[in-house]
């Protein structure tokens, strides 16, 4: 299997210790669940018995210890670069290199970047989110000028350059943002008018109405959790086909302004609807008049990121909620999954691990990888998927090719996976991405509908 060596350290560490697992566990056997839930006792007697006994596997105890004390070095290592207090600590300043591997001549690294990192940390929320200020003065230094002179003195030149540079930002933006939302802010509590403040400037530029991204993600779908309430759901649509798939994106785009507040309504959160309401048709409003008084700049520096960003946003999260277990789709570990690549963990602030998120969406986004190692054996237990070398968006395209057979490729193998050809894990994704029927989903889901 081929590692990307432009995965962070911590990606690194952590695909290195899957892919270390992988003829250790075909060799040893593994034992099968206790929580496998799609078969019944005699079917995992049976199963057990194919793989190896549980005796097989205490007859390997040297090995066992050796994964043990491995992944307990790898678990260490990966809590030290988080730990202010810690010599290895390493702060995230930029996405696109990690910071040992930022080589400056020694006047320029002492006197403009530790400096520079010194005062970002006392800036930021958490001492490891010094890019989010990096990010925040690129935006103001780019982005904001360059809307505000379109406004100024417009050429269609300047128009879709200025486009095509929101387009490379939004990504980043967008899950920077998604920190925000869930953790109440990015900087320092000194410096929370500034945190208040700079969405109403920015969110618009990258194409985001005014805090419809927090009504929606954090009240409305991680309450629901991809499950039948949930009007980002997957569950009803055939994920493999482009015609559901084109209903999913235009239901969100054209209804999302009316179906969330009802949402909220249905739920007696009578407050929460009429803000979500207030701000997203404020935002419209606000475009529109914007439209009436300038349509050729406002087309470029509104119109279209909102249109993109709402796409890419339905684009993404049919990757991330393709695969939902036949089984137990209400499972946050079946019901989402785990990515370690370049775009989603380097430049998106380690969106890859969106089980890992679900579980916790408070966790702060550089624990995403440490938790998941020490939460290993439960994501083998619970049959998890875990892919590499391809991101929400190259997952959804594959999916609309129909094409497992990368699909099974890109995923790293854990827990019985091991055992599994290239066919037959093709076949297993096949089977996760079929629609839900009424029944189906009043039998599988612990919800009231």
């Amino acid at each position: 299997m081929d590692i990307d060596p432009n995965l962070t350290r911590a990606d690194l560490i952590v695909i290195q210790n899957l892919f270390h697992d992988v003829p250790k566990l075909r060799n040893q056997g593994v034992k099968v669940p206790k929580s496998l839930s799609s078969c019944s006792r005699r079917t995992r007697d049976a199963q057990c018995d194919c793989v190896g006994s549980q005796q097989k596997l205490n007859n390997d105890a040297a090995r066992s210890d050796h994964l043990y004390h491995a992944e307990k070095s790898s678990v260490e290592t990966l809590a030290s670069f988080n730990n202010p207090q810690h010599e290895d600590f390493e702060p995230t300043v930029f996405v696109m290199w990690d910071l040992k591997d930022v080589k400056l001549p020694r006047l320029l690294n002492d006197y403009l970047l530790q400096p520079y990192i010194r005062f970002g940390r006392s800036m930021v929320r958490v001492e490891t989110d010094v890019v989010m200020l990096t990010h925040l003065l690129l935006y103001f230094a780019t982005s904001v000028p360059s809307a505000i002179f379109l406004y100024y003195h417009f050429s269609w030149i300047h128009g879709v350059f200025h486009w095509a540079m929101q387009s490379y930002y939004v990504g980043t933006y967008t899950l920077m943002m998604h920190q925000y939302i869930h953790m109440g802010g990015i900087l320092s509590p000194r410096y929370s008018w500034i945190d208040m403040l700079f969405p109403y400037i920015t969110n618009p530029l990258m194409g985001h109405t005014w805090n419809s991204y927090y009504y929606h993600h954090v009240k409305h779908h991680h309450v629901e959790s991809n499950g039948p309430n949930d009007l980002s759901s997957t569950i009803r649509y055939q994920r493999d086909d482009l015609g559901d798939f084109l209903c999913y994106v235009c239901r969100f785009m054209f209804f999302v302004w009316l179906e969330l507040p009802l949402y909220f309504f249905r739920k007696s959160k009578t407050r929460l609807a009429m803000k979500a309401a207030f701000w997203e048709l404020g935002s419209y409003l606000a475009i529109f008049l914007l439209f009436a008084l300038n349509w050729k700049t406002t087309t470029f520096v509104f119109a279209l990121p909102l249109l993109q960003l709402r796409v890419g946003l339905m684009v993404g999260n049919w990757g991330q909620h393709a695969f939902v277990d036949e089984i137990d789709p209400d499972s946050d570990f079946r019901s989402s999954i785990t990515l370690i690549d370049v775009a989603s963990n380097r430049f998106c602030y380690n969106d890859g691990y969106h089980t890992s998120h679900h579980l916790n969406p408070l966790r702060h986004w550089r624990e995403h990888p440490v938790a998941f190692l020490r939460q290993k054996e439960r994501y083998s237990e619970e049959h998890a998927l875990v892919f590499h070398n391809i991101d929400y968006v190259m997952i959804t395209v594959k999916l609309l090719q129909k094409d497992y057979a990368h699909l099974a490729k890109c995923l790293i193998p854990i827990g019985e996976q091991v055992h599994m050809s290239l066919d037959e894990i093709a076949a297993m994704l096949r089977t996760k991405t079929r629609r839900f029927s009424e029944t189906d989903i009043k039998q599988k889901f612990r919800v009231n509908h």
